[in-house]
């Protein structure tokens, strides 16, 4: 049995997602203690919950322990399956972060399979939103040969949630390494600005003018769509992705919410801020990218790399667990102002 203190590293949900979602993969029984140790309100909340609820599904696993706030958590997995699967997190919870505990269960299955999520937050604070999951890193798990799609039917924000999305994955029986090495010159910079129900206020729009700004203004070009959505009227909110498109090997994506009191053109301005932030430093995969491709990097055949231009503590995290549960060897070199993360063949 593998056990894993949750209060190391981190001590967030990360820990509890990632353990997860190795023991569905390695096979292996999980037991997780001390779970979200360093949070303000330990234990597992609901979007906790549901992640693991959700994992247990996907492998057919036995739990004990997975009730709201526990803080110790055992996990029996048996065999992946595809199919459909249900999942509900009944609060503004971060849907994206939901699925970031199953697709590495889903990448690893044989049949298709597709996870409808409800009621849940898409684009909620401390985590990534709707639109740079679908836009920026399902696109760097295309590269590893991953074949994954996500439908928004509803947008969901803090407080209420109600979001709603489904996730689709092929089967990837071969993992390509990733290999991203050249920055290369940029193209473009891509975009999506959204808005539910705050037409009216040009809040899409008017984060989008204030991104573009700020981007021509260091001679950047952007292209950014505007979105006025009204998919969900139980809650009002907004969000907007950016992304570098480059003709080398960048992967580099940011993204900012609406807040209640935060104007719309600080919201589009920060987003802005954060990809030329990358840009400088010509980083091929961006902070937050980085640490989400560890996972994946560990189910890939050959050595694969990225540079990025911090090591923060999800990512730190996010390397030991891979390396501790799957016995990955990775290594951290500081090369010509960046961080080289490679794990050896």
């Amino acid at each position: 049995m593998l056990e894993i203190d949750g209060s190391l590293r981190s001590g967030s949900g990360t820990v509890l997602r990632l353990a997860v979602a190795f023991a569905a993969i390695s096979g292996q029984q999980l037991r997780i203690y001390n779970i979200r140790q360093n949070r303000p309100k330990p234990g597992l909340k609901p979007q906790h919950l549901e992640a693991v609820l959700t994992a247990a599904k996907l492998c057919n696993a036995d739990t004990k322990g997975a009730t709201l706030n526990s803080r110790e958590l055992w996990f029996s997995p048996r065999e992946i399956r595809g199919g459909t699967i249900e999942a509900q997190i009944g609060t503004a919870g971060s849907i994206p972060m939901l699925l970031l505990a199953a697709l590495p269960i889903c990448a690893m299955s044989r049949e298709p399979i597709q996870l409808h999520v409800n009621k849940g937050g898409t684009d909620t604070s401390n985590a990534p939103t709707i639109n740079y999951m679908r836009k920026v890193f399902l696109t760097a798990l295309n590269k590893i040969g991953i074949d994954a799609s996500i439908d928004v039917h509803k947008y969901g924000y803090f407080p209420k949630g109600m979001g709603e999305v489904t996730l689709r994955v092929k089967p990837a029986i071969k993992k390509r390494p990733i290999r991203l090495q050249e920055f290369g010159n940029v193209k473009t910079i891509r975009g999506i600005s959204t808005c539910t129900y705050l037409s009216d206020k040009r809040v899409a729009e008017r984060q989008a003018n204030a991104a573009g700004e700020y981007l021509s203004a260091r001679g950047i070009v952007s292209d950014i769509q505007i979105v006025n959505d009204k998919s969900n009227p139980f809650q009002k909110g907004s969000s907007i992705v950016v992304w570098a498109e480059t003709d080398g090997e960048t992967i580099l994506g940011a993204d900012s919410i609406g807040e209640l009191g935060k104007p719309s053109e600080m919201v589009g301005r920060e987003a802005a801020e954060k990809i030329f932030s990358e840009i400088q430093a010509k980083s091929t995969v961006d902070v937050h990218l980085a640490d989400m491709l560890i996972p994946y990097m560990a189910l890939t055949e050959g050595a694969s790399l990225f540079f990025t231009r911090m090591v923060s503590n999800h990512l730190d995290t996010n390397i030991w667990l891979t390396s501790k549960m799957l016995g990955t060897n990775f290594n951290i070199k500081k090369e010509k102002g960046l961080y080289k993360v490679e794990k050896n063949g």
